[in-house]
């Protein structure tokens, strides 16, 4: 209980280390959570600075989803502490502690997370967003759908209840991060 606990707390550290943020004071481009589309993720640090800030970006949010649990299964933690240190740093993206709260919608750090969590589940959930992604040529959608199937794929893989509904927590937050983009998707204005 000590291990899981102390492994949430670094987790929920290392996920509020905002890279779109830290990289944007570091290189000289505005704030993402105040330019674009106010999201301080990839997506939004390529719209407002270019493909070199955002492949750094999507590296940090990566990096903090992986590292964690990777650091679970070396201290050999069952799935559910697994699946609780992959919500952790998804949540300390989402509602960070260094950045009052005001986090990212989570894709890059879940999706690293989950890869981390089981490799196959996360080749999967990495499948259907890049399917989705190259069809519809709309992240927001890809991350939806791929994000809907989750909790039904890691389920399929560990089939655990506690351990899906961690995945359905992870996958409802997300989900509910993107309603604006769901707004604009069914009206057709999604970008």
């Amino acid at each position: 209980m000590l291990q899981t606990g102390l492994l949430f707390v670094i987790a929920y550290l290392l996920g509020s280390i905002s890279s779109a943020i830290l990289l944007s004071r570091i290189m000289g481009f505005p704030d993402p959570r105040s330019d674009g589309s106010n999201n301080p993720g990839a997506t939004n640090v390529l719209r407002i600075a270019g493909k070199k800030a955002a492949f750094l970006t999507l590296v940090g949010d990566c990096l903090k989803g992986f590292a964690p649990v990777m650091l679970a299964h070396g201290l050999g933690a069952d799935a559910l502490t697994l699946a609780l240190t992959a919500f952790a740093a998804f949540i300390g993206h989402c509602f960070p502690l260094f950045f009052q709260f005001r986090g990212g919608k989570g894709v890059a750090t879940a999706i690293a997370g989950t890869v981390a969590f089981d490799w196959l589940t996360g080749a999967i959930l990495i499948g259907v967003w890049l399917l989705f992604a190259k069809v519809f040529r709309i992240s927001s959608l890809a991350a939806i759908v791929s994000f809907a199937i989750l909790p039904a794929v890691v389920y399929w893989r560990v089939p655990e209840i506690d351990v899906m509904a961690v995945f359905i927590a992870i996958s409802s937050i997300l989900i509910w991060r993107h309603r604006g983009n769901i707004q604009r998707l069914l009206q057709g204005t999604e970008s």
